[in-house]
């Protein structure tokens, strides 16, 4: 009967092609056949640092002959047992998207054949002409915050392979990628927010969903997800208890992003009365409903582009439907709102965050305070003659 070969085990041959090749053994089928990986070179003295690099990184390695399934072929399963039962709808739709990308570019290969050098081409390749339309901002090349979502799920992705045996090593580890840059920030001044509330006067559908948006801050899938249930007219409040996933024609409702998401808000009263006024006209469980489906509540997109369509008919700064939310907040912390209570109100998880994301608005109003503070302390002491400045004296005059 044949030893069964030990994992780390090599051999060094020369080819009929006139190539090195150095084999060594990383796993075992079921049936006890070694499973191997090689290397090659031109020459022997060429294939030995290889060879020794590639036992170092599959030392103690155990893999299973599964490891042989293609990168698609592992997603399929991958989606199957982690992502679909643990993730949010809307996440996992990012995911597929992302998916689809890193498919596109390695999905044939076999899980223990993809290296390092295979997910930075990938990488560089997004980064230059990943987008299939063109976009002004971008061009063909993704965003380095998309190129960085790629390669987070599919870091994610080769470690549960390496942990359930399938690699040695995780491919992603070593590759360059771009930092995920935070979008700026843009709001809406005061005169710009006139404008804005004028320009939605002239479509109620819209202005009972931009006035909602700019008096709460909601985040645009929560808002879309409102139900009438979510009001209680009696008290003012509206609770925040799901959100509008990114589905495109399939509506996909799932829970908020944190804990902190499921919350009750208390309302403006001129809010409160809008969506009372409102309910007196409802047809549909959706507060805001689908124009061609009313059992659906409004797409993400349509709201998007409706909010896009607003700017550019008055010639208002270009910002994102999500800089409305930040519009809300900064006017709010402004006008004296205390970053514990905003922090509620959108749904942070602690005050701390709010104070984080808000720093603008905070750094203009510590300089406020610290004019009020050096005003009543002049008063108190008086513009010429300061406590520390009696010690100062006194030791001139010594």
């Amino acid at each position: 009967m044949a030893r069964k070969r030990a994992n780390g085990e090599g051999t060094v041959k020369k080819r009929s092609d006139g190539r090195w090749e150095g084999r060594i053994v990383v796993g075992h089928k079921e049936n006890g056949d070694p499973i191997t990986k090689s290397v090659f070179a031109k020459t022997q003295k060429e294939l030995l640092p290889k060879m020794r690099r590639m036992i170092e990184d599959f030392r103690g390695a155990e893999l299973s002959e599964d490891s042989s399934m293609t990168v698609s072929e592992w997603f399929d399963r991958w989606f199957a047992e982690y992502a679909e039962p643990m993730l949010r709808p809307s996440t996992l739709e990012s995911y597929r998207q992302y998916r689809t990308q890193i498919c596109r570019f390695i999905g044939d290969k076999q899980l223990k054949a993809v290296t390092t050098a295979d997910c930075q081409r990938m990488y560089n390749a997004l980064k230059k002409s990943g987008r299939q339309t063109r976009i002004e901002r971008f061009g063909k090349g993704l965003s380095d915050a998309s190129v960085f979502s790629v390669h987070l799920l599919l870091h994610e992705a080769m470690e549960h392979a390496r942990q359930k045996k399938l690699i040695a090593v995780n491919p992603t580890v070593g590759t360059v990628v771009p930092n995920k840059k935070a979008a700026e920030m843009k709001v809406l001044n005061e005169q710009q927010l006139e404008i804005y509330l004028e320009a939605i006067r002239s479509d109620p559908f819209w202005h009972d969903f931009f006035y909602l948006e700019l008096t709460t801050g909601l985040r645009l899938g929560e808002i879309c997800a409102l139900r009438w249930e979510d009001l209680d007219r009696e008290r003012g409040t509206l609770r925040v208890s799901r959100t509008l996933g990114d589905g495109g024609d399939v509506v996909m409702v799932g829970d908020p992003k944190t804990d902190a998401g499921k919350r009750l808000i208390y309302l403006p009263e001129s809010t409160a009365a809008m969506l009372v006024n409102r309910f007196g006209r409802k047809y549909s469980q959706w507060i805001f409903p689908s124009f061609g489906d009313p059992e659906k509540p409004v797409s993400k997109s349509t709201a998007y582009h409706r909010h896009k369509a607003f700017l550019s008919a008055n010639d208002l700064p270009n910002i994102r439907f999500h800089d409305l939310r930040h519009t809300f907040a900064t006017h709010a912390i402004r006008n004296g709102v205390d970053a514990k209570t905003l922090s509620g109100i959108l749904g942070h998880t602690n005050a701390s965050f709010t104070l984080d994301t808000y720093t603008h608005v905070t750094g203009d109003m510590q300089h406020r305070a610290a004019e009020i503070v050096g005003s009543f302390m002049e008063e108190i002491f008086g513009k010429e003659l300061k406590p520390w400045q009696t010690d100062e004296k006194k030791e001139q005059e010594h």
